[in-house]
């Protein structure tokens, strides 16, 4: 009887697979990568286990974005609200982020895809050590134009937009910005994400059945097609991507038109 079912869900999972192929893909995923101690809990594990099984979720993700050629990648990994968690678990957090950038730093898909990695968020408060890691992935990449990963740590959704006011700000001092002048196009050009030749999502999407976006993407959300999947990251398949995808096809997206 297993092998009966998993045979279906193998059959499931290339149909799925060819459906989703057939029709539009997301340019811009954004993902909160939820749920990793609530996993860690519900296997009787410490928090430091959840969040490494996480790490390896998002290995898995990145093979599966190259094979569905997305274009851009946004992860939620770090809120600036994380950096008031117990000392010992946030020292793991650091750990742990350092090392998945080093090994990234390394990974021949990211040379494969000319994508660019950047990190988003309040990058000055995490620790030497991740911020040198960032250094160097963003040195060797800079010049990446096809695809991107945008890694979101120590950020917040309210602080990008204080951020983007204060940039705003001093330009008005300096005479280089009227404030006549000031438009979508002009937060856009100052908010984190103005590298990107497309800053707004397509789909976002958020694991661990929490319904709500926590801040993330704030401003570029706004007309994103949101997806909540009740199942904890460290648990995130293939085909769970795929059917968020096929779900973000089967909505008609309007952009308030």
């Amino acid at each position: 009887m297993i092998f009966h079912l998993s045979g279906l869900y193998k059959i499931y999972g290339k149909r799925l697979e060819n459906e989703i192929k057939n029709g539009d893909i997301p340019n811009h995923v954004a993902l909160i990568l939820d749920g990793n101690r609530r996993w860690a809990k519900r296997q009787l594990s410490i928090p430091k286990k959840g969040h490494w099984k996480g790490a390896d979720a998002v290995e898995n993700l990145l093979d599966w974005c190259e094979e569905f050629d997305i274009k851009i990648v946004t992860l939620y990994a770090l809120s600036a609200e994380n950096l008031d968690r117990n000392n010992e678990e946030l020292v793991d957090l650091y750990e742990l982020i350092r090392i998945r950038l080093e090994k990234l730093f390394n990974d021949p898909r990211i040379h494969r895809s000319k994508m660019r990695v950047k990190a988003i968020g309040r990058t000055e408060l995490l620790p030497e050590s991740i911020k040198e890691v960032l250094k160097r992935l963003d040195d060797v990449t800079k010049e990446y134009d096809k695809h991107f990963l945008n890694i979101a740590l120590a950020y917040g959704g309210q602080n990008e937009l204080v951020d983007a006011v204060k940039k705003i700000v001093i330009k008005i001092k300096d005479g280089t910005l009227n404030i006549e002048d000031i438009n979508k196009r002009e937060i856009e050009s100052n908010l984190y994400t103005s590298h990107l030749p497309q800053s707004s999502p397509d789909m976002v999407l958020r694991t661990s059945g929490e319904k709500r976006l926590s801040g993330f993407l704030m401003w570029q959300s706004a007309y994103s097609e949101l997806i909540f999947m009740d199942i904890f990251w460290p648990e995130f398949r293939k085909i769970d991507l795929m059917r968020a995808i096929r779900t973000y096809q089967e909505r008609k997206r309007r952009l308030g038109k």
